[in-house]
Formats: C-alpha cells, sequence, structure tokens
C-alpha cells in the first residue's frame, strides 16, 4: 500500500467518524485490519442507543462518504436497526445496538479492545486526532 493509499485510507475514516459524531454515535473504535486481511484496511465499530439512531447513524455515514467522494459497495441491516454495516471497499462500518455490539465483540475478533459501556470509561475516538496531517 503506497502513501497515497494510506492517506485515502484515513481521509474515508475521517468522513465516516465525522458522520458517525454528527449524529452522536457512541464509543467509536477504529480497528487497522491490514495485518489480518486483504480484504480491507479499517474497520470502525460504533453503537447507537436505538434502532433509529442506527439506522440515521448508517444512513449518514453512508451519505456523507458519498458526498465526500467515495464510492459505496453495499449496505445492510437498516430495516431492524440492531446492526447497520456500510461497506466503503477499503473500510467497514459496523452500527450496532450496545446489547448487539457486547454479545457479538467483534472487537476481539479483529484485535481491538472491547469497549465498557459505562458513561466516561472509554475515550471516544475522534477524526480530528487522527487526521492524516499528524
Amino acid at each position: 500500500m503506497n502513501d497515497n493509499d494510506k492517506e485515502n485510507i484515513e481521509r474515508m475514516v475521517a468522513v465516516a467518524v465525522n458522520a458517525l459524531e454528527d449524529i452522536k454515535a457512541k464509543d467509536i473504535t477504529v480497528i487497522d485490519t491490514t495485518a489480518k486481511t486483504e480484504l480491507f484496511a479499517r474497520m470502525i465499530i460504533a453503537s447507537g442507543d436505538s434502532n433509529r439512531q442506527v439506522r440515521a447513524l448508517a444512513n449518514n455515514v453512508a451519505v456523507d462518504l458519498k458526498e465526500a467522494g467515495f464510492e459505496l459497495l453495499g449496505s445492510e441491516g437498516e430495516d431492524s436497526g440492531d446492526w447497520a454495516l456500510v461497506d466503503a471497499g477499503d473500510v467497514i462500518i459496523h452500527i450496532m445496538l450496545p446489547a448487539v455490539r457486547d454479545f457479538y465483540d467483534i472487537e476481539a475478533l479483529w484485535g481491538g479492545e472491547k469497549p465498557s459501556f459505562h458513561a466516561g470509561a472509554a475515550k471516544p475516538w475522534h477524526a480530528a486526532d487522527h487526521s492524516p496531517s499528524k
């Protein structure tokens, strides 16, 4: 992966995380998956407080990524709102209700750290802290 690809991926992550933060997603986690798979480079996992918020978060991520010029490969789960997935190729975004996220614990599968679902226990991920210029 060249520097241009890395910068593009980080920009995509920043757009997706900003879209999640706009709708008040909780416990945003970004996992670098480049050492584990060639299918995608980053996985973003976030929680929503209700089915309606999960759907709104997925929609906002999809809209913002498209507006930023990124192509979406697909999305799933918006109907139920328990777990929505937005596939942007190099970046996969999972948005879940906290109970669903806790049950499946996909962070453990991909080498990330499981968030504590207690207020203030986990330091949230902010796009500004991880901009490509840092």
